[in-house]
């Protein structure tokens, strides 16, 4: 389980797959209080033959640090720890939060960025009058129960309560302080009006019962891409964890060239 110090947090990583293939690496990027094994399926199917990156973000799984006051922080995690491997070109896959990270990746380095993929995230957190009314209400009720009633509502109908019980426990066990930061960060996200600027090949694959960041404002996003592929699967805001091989097949067809 290797790890890499950086501004006071040590992350941890996985490092799998083939160095001597053409292809550039994959470099996923977790969400809000998740961790590097939301990309357990994926990483299966890509370490068979290409170069697979993953990483705890600051705070969260396995790495240690307090959370980050703003994306920007978080980018700067991931390309530290992209720089220590080497790894000049990739693609970037990010869900959530995840993907507001690569956005910026690719916003600052888009010599770097080949591909990028965006799972379930947007370019600007925007709140209906009630919907923001409720968010902020959560904030002020106990701190588990903040986290349970966000990850509840990131699944679709219909999904087992046992397994998101399971992940509410393991979201619960991200330390408050960390949980509440990047909250914050989230909220203040806002590149929407730059986005034209990605002129990096662009996959887009949401949840059509996302309630957490509806279809709709990624529709909104979509028009702003110059060069961007949609996908709306049959899922919540927790894609990976819902439909994993439809999301692995949909990347696999991206990256190869096939969409």
């Amino acid at each position: 389980m290797p790890q890499l110090d950086v501004d006071g947090a040590a992350l941890t990583y996985d490092d799998e797959g083939p160095r001597d293939g053409d292809a550039v690496p994959l470099v996923f990027i977790h969400g809000w209080t998740a961790n590097r094994h939301r990309w357990d399926h994926q990483v299966e199917h890509f370490a068979r033959n290409r170069r697979v990156i993953r990483l705890d973000l600051r705070g969260h799984g396995e790495s240690s640090g307090s959370g980050a006051r703003t994306i920007a922080e978080l980018a700067g995690d991931v390309l530290a720890l992209l720089d220590h491997l080497k790894v000049d070109r990739f693609t970037a896959v990010g869900h959530s939060m995840g993907g507001m990270i690569a956005q910026t990746l690719t916003l600052a380095h888009p010599e770097r960025v080949e591909r990028l993929v965006l799972v379930n995230s947007i370019s600007r957190m925007t709140y209906s009058r009630g919907r923001g009314l409720l968010m902020a209400a959560s904030t002020l009720v106990p701190f588990k129960l903040f986290v349970a009633t966000n990850i509840q509502r990131a699944f679709a109908p219909g999904y087992p309560r046992e397994e998101i019980r399971e992940y509410i426990r393991a979201s619960s066990a991200t330390p408050r302080e960390v949980v509440m930061t990047c909250y914050g960060a989230m909220r203040n996200f806002d590149i929407l009006d730059r986005v034209g600027e990605i002129r990096t090949p662009t996959l887009l694959v949401h949840g059509y019962h996302d309630i957490q960041l509806p279809v709709s404002q990624m529709l909104r996003m979509a028009k702003a891409y110059p060069d961007a592929v949609v996908r709306i699967v049959d899922a919540g805001h927790e894609l990976p964890l819902e439909k994993p091989a439809e999301l692995t097949a949909a990347l696999d067809s991206f990256v190869t060239g096939r969409a």
